[in-house]
C-alpha cells in the first residue's frame, strides 16, 4: 500500500523512477542540466536484508550512473522504509544524507547526526505520510483499500508563504479601501518619519500597502508565479527571511536616496520585496547552471532589464527600493544557499 503511494508520490514531485526488480535498488531523480538529485528507496522487509557494505555500495552505484551520464553534481538521500527502527538504524546511522520512514505508523525518523532537509522534501514527505496515514484510516473504516494522490498532489505543490503573502496584501488593501487613507498615513514609508520621528516599524507596514489596484494586482501576479518556484527550492523559512529582507533592505536605500535628493515622499508597495524574490530567482538559476524548470539565464535577464527599465521609464515608481531589494535579495539568498552547502559538505564528511 505504502510502496504505491510512495511511488506516485514521487512522480507527482517530478521525479522520474528508474524501474529495477530489486526492491533495494530502487531511486528517482531530478534533473536539471547536470545537476541530479536523488531518493533512493530502499523497503527493507521481511527477509529483506543487506550489509551497511551492501548499502554504500549501492548509492556508489547509483552516483556512478549518473556520472556515466555526464552529471557534474549528484546528490542522493536514502529513505529505508523499515518496521524495525533498530534494525534500519544500524544500516543508515552513519550516513547523514538517510531518513527512514516507519510504515505501520506512517512516520518519518530524522536522528541528530542526518540532515534536517533535502531541499525541500522533508516537509512534504511528512505532509504526504500524514495524507497517506489518514487514507489509511478512512479506507480501513469503510472496509475498503482505495487511495486518491489528487488528495495530497494539490496538497504538497501549496506554496503557503506565498499564498499568505499575497492573501494578506489583498486584506489589507481591501481594508484601505474602507479606511481611506487611515492606514496609508499610519503605515506608508517615509525617510523623515522613519529617521527624524522614529517611526521605525514602517519600514515593513509599507511592504504590505498598495496604492491601487493596478498596483497590486501588478504586484501580486508576479510575487505568487516568481515566489511558488523560490519557496519550493529554498524552503518556507528561508523564503520568509528572503522576502523580508529585501523589503525592509529595498526601503532603507529608498531612505538613504531620498535624504541625498532632499526628496519628500511616501512609497508604499511590495516591489522592492518581489525584487528581492527575482534575486532570489537569479541566484537560483546561476546555481542550476543557467537553467531552473522553464526558467533560463536569458529569460530572467530580459526579465530583470525590463522591470527596471520600467521603474526608470515610468512616473511615481521608487527605483531605488527596487533596486535595493533586488541586491539584498541577491545578496540573502547567496549566503543561505552557501551557508546549506556548506551543512552538507560537512555532514558529508
Amino acid at each position: 500500500m505504502l510502496e504505491q503511494q510512495l511511488d506516485d508520490f514521487m512522480v507527482e514531485e517530478g521525479y522520474t523512477k528508474v524501474p529495477s526488480n530489486l526492491p533495494e535498488f530502487i531511486f528517482y531523480y531530478h534533473m536539471e542540466n547536470n545537476y541530479v538529485n536523488v531518493f533512493h528507496v530502499v523497503y527493507y522487509e521481511k527477509n529483506l536484508y543487506i550489509t551497511k557494505e551492501q548499502y554504500q555500495h549501492i548509492k556508489d552505484k547509483i552516483k556512478d550512473f549518473f556520472k556515466a551520464k555526464n552529471a557534474d553534481d549528484v546528490h542522493i538521500m536514502s529513505l529505508i522504509v523499515c518496521r524495525e527502527t533498530e534494525r534500519g538504524k544500524r544500516i543508515c546511522e552513519d550516513d547523514p544524507f538517510c531518513w527512514m520512514i516507519h510504515p505501520l505508523n506512517d512516520r518519518l525518523v530524522i536522528y541528530e547526526n542526518q540532515v534536517g532537509d533535502f531541499y525541500g522534501m522533508r516537509n512534504k514527505i511528512e505532509c504526504f505520510l500524514a495524507q497517506a496515514s489518514a487514507s489509511g484510516q478512512e479506507a480501513a473504516g469503510s472496509g475498503g483499500d482505495i487511495y486518491r494522490t489528487e488528495k495530497y498532489s494539490t496538497r504538497f505543490r501549496m506554496p503557503y508563504v506565498t499564498v499568505f503573502l499575497v492573501t494578506a496584501n489583498i486584506l489589507i488593501f481591501l481594508i484601505c479601501t474602507f479606511t481611506k487613507d487611515l492606514l496609508y498615513n499610519v503605515g506608508a514609508f517615509n525617510a523623515g518619519m522613519f529617521w527624524e520621528d522614529r517611526e521605525y516599524y514602517r519600514i515593513l507596514t509599507s511592504i504590505f500597502l498598495h496604492w491601487d489596484v493596478d498596483h497590486l494586482v501588478s504586484n501580486m501576479i508576479v510575487l505568487y508565479y516568481l515566489g511558488e518556484v523560490v519557496e519550493k527550492y529554498f524552503g518556507r523559512v528561508k523564503y520568509s527571511i528572503i522576502y523580508l529582507f529585501a523589503g525592509i533592505s529595498g526601503n532603507l536605500l529608498s531612505a538613504v536616496y531620498e535624504i541625498y535628493r532632499d526628496m519628500h515622499i511616501s512609497s508604499v508597495g511590495a516591489s522592492g520585496a518581489i525584487f528581492g524574490i527575482i534575486g532570489a530567482l537569479f541566484i537560483l538559476v546561476c546555481v542550476h547552471k543557467g537553467h531552473l524548470e522553464q526558467i533560463t539565464m536569458g529569460r530572467l535577464l530580459f526579465m530583470i532589464v525590463y522591470s527596471l527599465y520600467s521603474g526608470f521609464a515610468g512616473r511615481g515608481i521608487n527605483n531605488a527600493a527596487h533596486i535595493g531589494g533586488f541586491l539584498a535579495g541577491v545578496a540573502i539568498s547567496f549566503l543561505l544557499w552557501a551557508a546549506g552547502k556548506k551543512e552538507r559538505m560537512e555532514m558529508r564528511k
